[in-house]
């Protein structure tokens, strides 16, 4: 049975997505490049190539209950020393990400985690400890708000890359500045 790999994520949008995307480049983190900007829903997890129609049509009905709210990126935090991960924190908007979460996080992809699960957004990954400093020092002063209009479906390539699969749309949210493709 072919597995792939898959993961559940709101998107960073522009200019935002780009601008951390930038600043994790410049960090010297070997991932940013394969990594779009997120907020995790569901970590890698694996499923059968079979099932991916059934686990769009359970995000679907996720998205579906769901209506649009804001986040506030504010700051930085770090994981360290549990594990070597700068990020910019959620200040507004956690509540929302954890009920979304944990509805993604059902039915065909129920699944334990490995860790609590806590929104935030990577600037930086298994790097040395000066880097980590310098990317959690630099971002500090981060601050911007946006509104969420839903989340993607991303697939792990064979080349290492994350790639949006489809996108899936709250309830009442505002359109989406630049769609991957809708799943209907």
């Amino acid at each position: 049975m072919k597995m792939r790999t898959i993961g559940v994520a709101v998107a960073i949008p522009e200019p935002y997505g780009s601008e951390l995307q930038g600043h994790r480049e410049s960090f010297g983190d070997s991932l940013a490049a394969s990594i779009p900007t997120h907020i995790t829903l569901l970590p890698p997890t694996p499923v059968a190539a079979g099932d991916l129609s059934h686990v769009e049509k359970h995000l679907r009905k996720v998205a579906e209950a769901q209506c649009s709210f804001e986040i506030h990126l504010r700051g930085t935090g770090t994981f360290y020393p549990v594990s070597p991960v700068v990020f910019v924190s959620v200040a507004l908007g956690i509540s929302d990400c954890e009920r979304v979460e944990a509805a993604v996080r059902s039915g065909p992809l129920a699944r334990e985690l490995h860790f609590p699960y806590h929104p935030h957004v990577t600037i930086a990954h298994d790097l040395p400890q000066d880097l980590l400093e310098r990317a959690f020092d630099e971002l500090a002063g981060y601050d911007v708000r946006f509104t969420v209009w839903g989340f993607s479906l991303y697939e792990h390539g064979a080349d290492g890359v994350w790639r949006p699969r489809c996108d899936f749309t709250f309830g009442r949210p505002p359109q989406p500045p630049e769609p991957h493709g809708l799943c209907v």
